[in-house]
């Protein structure tokens, strides 16, 4: 079987090191690995290959880094690498580029026979229908689920819409972040995608059941806590945005990252967005309904510390008011 691999975060690179370790006692060989292009990072800015690329790169399998597989010259080369691979299948995983049908029909395809062929598929990190698209691990937090899990699809044009072919559910714990379910799931569509292809003779096609809710893309203007809002409400965007955006707030004009936070039940009698304690528990803030105990702060060029740690160097004082920046910032 000739695999090639699409993918470029660390939730992507766990699947290709499963791949890459199973391939020579199965007799699977990874001719070639697509991922995004490399992207400013660090302190410095400088340009940084994506986690796939450079794993790929440590074990000599060649890379392609088109911007886009739609149009473009770089787009056609990158086609032509890809026919020229000459995959029997293509493993797709949190890619970040849309393949077009074209790009689709390049694989020979897996189980002659299956109509439409299986020529691509996907690692997707929900179980669906549910979240399908850009976000489903930080909406499924979001959200309140308190499970989620990994599907095994069949690739088509749509979004996230093709047969389903293996799944695996895991809970949600109460202080799962975005970066730690990440890691879990992970994990796990790194296990189901070789056992997929290891198995694929036995594989059933699931059309997708409706009831499909969509994952938007997470932007950084959603980070900003709008403390009218119910405390339980904050707490799990406090942890759904994390690691990314990060859950923020103005205090004193200073921007503030939460990083941990708790919700507290009752009335606080206090308008929302009032600082109600600040000790070395935790920033306490007023809620639409309930307070918001921050246990994790960080401020501009600092590091994110405990509670007691942040007020030594940032006092807050009951009655602080803790807002947004203006709409043009």
């Amino acid at each position: 079987m000739r695999i090639v691999f699409a993918g470029t975060p660390p939730f992507a690179a766990a699947a290709l090191s499963a791949l890459i370790a199973a391939a020579p006692a199965r007799g699977w060989t990874i001719p070639l690995v697509l991922s995004q292009p490399d992207r400013p990072s660090g302190r410095g800015m400088k340009l940084m290959g994506s986690a796939v690329k450079e794993l790929a790169q440590s074990h000599g399998i060649p890379v392609e880094t088109p911007p886009s597989l739609r149009k473009g010259d770089e787009a056609a080369a990158a086609k032509q690498r890809l026919r020229a691979a000459a995959p029997d299948v293509l493993v797709v995983a949190a890619y970040g580029l849309i393949l077009p049908q074209d790009v689709l029909d390049i694989p020979a395809a897996l189980r002659p026979g299956w109509s439409p062929p299986l020529t691509a598929i996907n690692i997707h990190a929900s179980l669906l229908p549910r979240w399908r698209g850009a976000a489903p691990i930080a909406r499924a937090i979001e959200a309140g689920d308190t499970t989620t899990g990994i599907t095994i699809m069949q690739m088509d044009a749509g979004l996230d819409t093709g047969p389903m072919l293996l799944s695996a559910a895991v809970p949600i714990a109460p202080d799962d972040t975005s970066g730690s379910l990440t890691a879990t799931l992970a994990a796990l569509g790194a296990r189901l995608i070789v056992e997929a292809l290891a198995g694929v003779q036995s594989l059933v096609a699931t059309p997708q059941p409706d009831g499909a809710t969509y994952a938007s893309k997470i932007d950084k203007a959603e980070a900003w806590v709008d403390w009218t809002q119910a405390s339980e409400v904050l707490a799990r965007r406090v942890r759904a945005f994390d690691p990314f955006p990060v859950a923020s707030t103005v205090l004193h004009g200073t921007p503030i990252k939460l990083w941990r936070a708790v919700p507290e039940t009752g009335d606080a009698a206090l308008p929302p967005g009032t600082v109600v304690e600040a000790d070395g528990s935790g920033v306490t803030v007023a809620c639409g309904r309930g307070a918001l105990r921050v246990i994790e702060l960080q401020r501009p060029g600092g590091k994110r510390l405990p509670a007691r740690e942040f007020l030594a160097g940032f006092p807050i004082r009951p009655g602080a008011r803790c807002g947004s920046p203006p709409a043009s910032r």
